[in-house]
């Protein structure tokens, strides 16, 4: 699964309340918590991400609650994938059940600018920034979460597989 996107940058410690503010948390609705994702942070996010940018962080990326609202915010707004130094573990386990794919990567974290053009294999963790040539590499997604994420989420994946208990 190759991925290319155009990146926007963000530090550390972004929480998940600077994701989807907390005033947003009774919406379920994908598109109205996409139209409010950073909207403290970055006002401007919303009405200049592309479906496929990526985003590049810092440490830290999704610390706070453990709201499911944050990654599903993300992905309804356009973002692709997620590059990291570090994330806080409830966010990344969130991530990978609403098929929002993550890497962890310090190097590629550190070097890639916000605008630079970039592209990603899921498979083999390779990060390349198509404007400067650089090369990263990060853990590659095992398999059976690149399943998960290709099938659009945890509760996608176990539909399709019959995985859940018919009911009678």
């Amino acid at each position: 699964m190759k991925l290319q996107g155009r990146v926007w940058k963000f530090g550390d410690n972004v929480d998940t309340d600077l994701i989807i503010p907390a005033r947003f948390l009774n919406v379920s609705d994908k598109d109205e918590l996409a139209r409010n994702c950073f909207t403290d942070l970055r006002p401007d996010f919303v009405n200049k991400v592309s479906l496929g940018d990526f985003i590049v962080a810092g440490e830290n990326f999704g610390c706070g609650s453990s709201r499911e609202h944050a990654p599903l915010a993300i992905r309804s707004a356009g973002i692709s994938v997620i590059i990291a130094r570090s994330f806080a573990r409830i966010f990344y386990r969130n991530a990978f059940n609403i098929g929002l794919p993550i890497l962890e990567s310090k190097e590629a974290s550190t070097s890639i600018e916000e605008g630079n053009r970039v592209s990603v294999d899921l498979s083999t963790g390779e990060i390349v920034n198509t404007d400067t040539g650089e090369r990263y590499f990060a853990r590659p997604i095992p398999d059976f979460m690149r399943e998960i994420v290709g099938n659009g989420g945890l509760v996608e994946y176990i539909k399709k597989k019959g995985l859940a208990k018919q009911e009678m």
